[in-house]
């Protein structure tokens, strides 16, 4: 997957997704006031990913400092969207990607498998109640810079869930 996702180097495609008010958010709109984090996280209900969000909350001044805007992008539904950005008093756009689409044209969406999902039930994770579909499908974990091209300009993806993007490096690719 890591191969055959979207390189440094290459172009963004543009999106327009609604963020947790259900505003369209548009990515012309965005790199026109200069460049964008976006990062990719599975949804509120991954530990991983709050704990990522948290920090890149955390560092969000050092971010705009250096005139970047960061977006957090999930397949799960504006209303849980909107639940976790008040949660956990985040400043920055959260968007929805409505089936992965967005997560599917960058090569960074995969299907769970059958076997997984009775542990996810288990833990009382029903993917179908937050990404309101049935396809039981996420994006890695996937953070981007985009500069004002739409070209990528940094990029950390792991398969490996727990793995996340180191914010010190992020900050120093700005």
């Amino acid at each position: 997957m890591e191969e055959n996702s979207i390189q440094i180097g290459n172009q963004m495609p543009e999106f327009s997704l609604p963020n947790a008010l259900g505003k369209i958010i548009n990515s012309e709109d965005i790199i026109k006031n200069g460049k964008m984090i976006l990062a990719f996280y599975r949804g509120s209900w991954c530990p991983y990913c709050n704990l990522e969000l948290k920090s890149l909350q955390d560092n969000l001044s050092r971010i705009k400092n250096k005139g970047v805007t960061l977006i957090a992008v999930s397949p799960q539904s504006p209303d849980h969207s909107l639940s976790m950005t008040e949660k956990n008093n985040l400043e920055f756009e959260v968007l929805t990607d409505i089936d992965n689409n967005f997560a599917k044209k960058l090569g960074i969406a995969f299907q769970l498998q059958d076997f997984v999902l009775p542990y996810y039930n288990g833990l009382g994770i029903h993917l179908s109640d937050f990404n309101k579909n049935e396809d039981n499908t996420l994006p890695v974990p996937a953070v981007f810079v985009v500069d004002e091209n739409r070209v990528v300009t940094y990029k950390f993806l792991d398969v490996n869930y727990m793995n996340r993007v180191d914010v010190e490096e992020l900050i120093q690719s700005l």
